[in-house]
């Protein structure tokens, strides 16, 4: 009797120890990714059915901030990220000590110019206001922006660290009004102009295209330095969930969805 039960404790033993590698087989078929709601968990929901089809499960975990996915990529409870671009992802690694790496872009949000109290340009008068974003990549890109359509000139050696104390040339002493990026769009009943990043302004249902009344163009070097990346830990970029999130995000079927529905807001660089 004694061993039957030992015989029995080994069998359910080894009964655990198997559907744990089946558990832990089927993990690696999922892959978790951290996301804005708009755009990027919507192509990633398209990214999904491609993946889908190479048996890959996807998991999208939504975040509404620039913070916490980099926080939680890199606390492992994540396999990859995508929101942001290369230029915030290498400044939130000096500031958090994180290593966090690019696998490669996806897309192009321009960063438009979008009308509050005022509507054009030529309405600007001396001390209006402009609020900007105040993580540091995006409020640089936001004064180059400014500077690009004649508002202001920005010190060159700045680059992307530029700030309101960067300004050297100001004619209509546009007072800046520096908010957290996702509370931008909330602000334009407050202020005369917002520079806006794409996937708020999106949510906001803004539309760069239409709305904005001065944008980053296509052909400029910001849509190339600010493309949105999908970003992984350190090691990670070959892995096989990595390689196959890139070839899901980066198909024909993804180009097709992006195109069609964003019309110009959100551009593809593949």
């Amino acid at each position: 009797m004694k061993k039957l039960g030992t015989v029995l404790l080994i069998s359910v033993l080894g009964l655990a120890l198997f559907t744990g590698c089946t558990a832990k087989g089927s993990d690696e078929k999922t892959i978790v990714v951290g996301a804005s709601p708009t755009p990027h968990a919507e192509i990633l929901a398209v990214a999904g059915e491609v993946l889908k089809e190479e048996g890959y499960t996807l998991e999208v975990k939504e975040f509404t901030d620039y913070v916490q996915p980099n926080l939680t990529l890199a606390n492992k409870e994540l396999d990859a990220n995508f929101f942001q671009h290369l230029p915030y992802l290498e400044d939130f690694n000096d500031k958090n000590n994180t290593k966090l790496v690019s696998a490669g872009a996806v897309h192009y949000e321009p960063l438009g110019l979008y009308p509050g109290k005022i509507k054009t340009l030529d309405a600007i008068v001396d001390g209006s206001t402009i609020a900007i974003p105040n993580d540091t990549t995006n409020e640089a890109r936001a004064l180059l922006l400014l500077e690009t359509i004649g508002l202001i000139k920005v010190d060159p050696n700045a680059g992307l660290e530029a700030t309101p104390k960067d300004v050297i040339e100001n004619p209509k002493n546009i007072a800046f009004k520096e908010l957290e990026a996702a509370q931008l769009a909330r602000s334009l009943q407050d202020v005369d102009l917002a520079v806006i990043n794409g996937n708020y302004a999106i949510e906001a249902g803004l539309n760069v295209k239409t709305d904005a009344i001065a944008k980053e163009e296509k052909d400029s070097l910001a849509a190339q330095t600010y493309a949105n990346i999908v970003a992984v830990r350190a090691g990670d970029e070959k892995s096989d969930k990595t390689v196959a999130l890139m070839k899901a995000l980066t198909s024909e079927k993804v180009k097709a969805y992006i195109e069609d529905t964003y019309q110009g807001a959100v551009v593809p660089i593949f």
